[in-house]
């Protein structure tokens, strides 16, 4: 073992390892909050001053991550958060959590990482790790971390140390927080993995160390397009029970019954969140570059795609049932979020919704009590729009209300209720007996 090797397994076996993370998002936030916890004092890395100042004054812009949990980090200095890249040479070890998108030909798009793993190497000292977290496609750290590393003139596996750990978030779940959750750790080299996988165990009750970067990169996309490939077999059974009479939720609900075998996924208005959406189509790229299709994938990805403009055509259908045309109706959306009881609208199927309701000239509104006013989005042009409050003058008002997001706030009982039509995405008004004739699925 070298002796920045040496050096650095001390200093997390004491933990007085500095750890830096970059990215202080979703996936950064709660990392950050694991090694607190583990005893660990952390310096957080965002090109967002607004973010940075906030969380230096104790506040927090993220649901689950709440005022008081930042406060203590501040309190018992053990945080700061810095705009100054040129700081990358404090921290003992560097987690990566930035952004990876897709480009408009669905190819992915480094950029974040490229740029940080440059900022990396210009200060890059002896005896640290960097580690990255962001989903990407298998051979990302070898092939384009680790040679933008090298550029610091240090030795991979001797004086610095590389390794891969696949961010698994679930928000909105309280079973399943940062460090309950087990992590596997892939290295450049052993060293570069031991090391990390001596870190990750101090902070989370889990790890899983595997022989390579890229059984870790590939480990994070065989997980999500798992999810994708078995979401779009539900999308398009929904529609096809829908057109021969049956309702696909009670069939889901019966066939999870089976105690083996089988496992429940829900249909729903699209898919959201950064990782399903995007996710499937690395491995896709990846697989191109080796001249081997991916049909399964590829079809997947279509079927989920094409779900909001299915809602779209049964919120028409529906209206029309009341002789009442898309444009110029006055349609609430209740969900912006792209799941259950989080803040979190990255890729959200409701702003494609948005969008091609507003094109048929509808007349729209939205009630996110998680999402007071509407973000910039990548991918979509987002109108200036506050969240209506659901009261019942506000669904009175309404010609539709389009349920894409099934907040527990919401109660769908006074929902429908007080609404003319329902056209619920996801089952969120299963249990309403009063009024069912107003409730469409879609």
């Amino acid at each position: 073992m070298s002796s920045s090797a040496e050096s650095l397994r001390s200093k997390i076996e004491t933990q007085t390892a500095l750890i830096g993370v970059i990215g202080l998002g979703y996936v950064g936030l709660p990392l950050i909050d694991a090694f607190f916890r583990a005893g660990f004092k952390c310096l957080g890395f965002d090109v967002d001053p607004s973010k940075v100042d906030a969380l230096n004054a104790g506040q927090s812009y993220i649901a689950h991550i709440s005022n008081q949990m930042v406060q203590q980090w501040v309190d018992q200095d053990k945080f700061e958060a810095t705009c100054d890249m040129q700081r990358l040479s404090e921290p003992d070890a560097i987690l990566i959590c930035v952004p990876t998108p897709l480009t408009e030909s669905r190819d992915p798009d480094l950029n974040y990482v490229v740029q940080t793993t440059n900022a990396i190497a210009q200060v890059a000292r002896p005896g640290q790790l960097i580690v990255l977290e962001s989903t990407t496609y298998p051979g990302t750290t070898r092939d384009v971390v680790v040679p933008a590393l090298e550029k610091s003139g240090l030795a991979i596996g001797k004086e610095l140390f590389v390794a891969y750990s696949p961010e698994r978030e679930d928000p909105g779940n309280q079973n399943f927080v940062a460090a309950t959750i087990p992590k596997v750790v892939g290295g450049y080299d052993e060293p570069s993995r031991d090391i990390a996988d001596a870190m990750y165990s101090k902070a989370v009750t889990k790890t899983v160390p595997v022989d390579s970067c890229e059984i870790a990169e590939a480990c994070k996309i065989l997980e999500n397009t798992y999810r994708s490939v078995n979401i779009a077999m539900a999308n398009e059974l929904k529609i096809l029970f829908d057109k021969i009479g049956i309702d696909v939720w009670k069939v889901i609900d019966a066939a999870k019954t089976k105690p083996f075998g089988f496992q429940a996924f829900y249909p729903g208005p699209g898919l959201g969140g950064h990782c399903i959406p995007i996710d499937p189509f690395y491995l896709s790229w990846v697989a191109r570059k080796h001249e081997i299709p991916t049909k399964f994938i590829e079809l997947a990805g279509e079927i989920n795609t094409s779900m909001p403009l299915y809602v779209v055509h049964k919120v028409a259908e529906a209206l029309n049932s009341q002789g009442k045309p898309v444009k110029g109706s006055r349609i609430g959306i209740l969900g912006m979020a792209y799941k259950k009881n989080v803040d979190d609208p990255r890729e959200s199927p409701s702003f494609k919704l948005l969008e091609l309701l507003a094109e048929r000239g509808a007349e729209l509104s939205y009630c996110d009590p998680h999402i007071p006013h509407l973000p910039r989005m990548r991918s979509f042009d987002v109108p200036e729009m506050d969240s209506s409050e659901m009261t019942a003058d506000y669904l009175a008002g309404l010609d539709c209300a389009l349920i894409a997001t099934d907040h527990s706030v919401f109660d769908y009982d006074f929902l429908v209720s007080h609404c003319e039509l329902v056209v619920d995405t996801r089952n969120a008004t299963k249990e309403v007996k009063d009024g069912r004739h107003k409730i469409w699925k879609a």
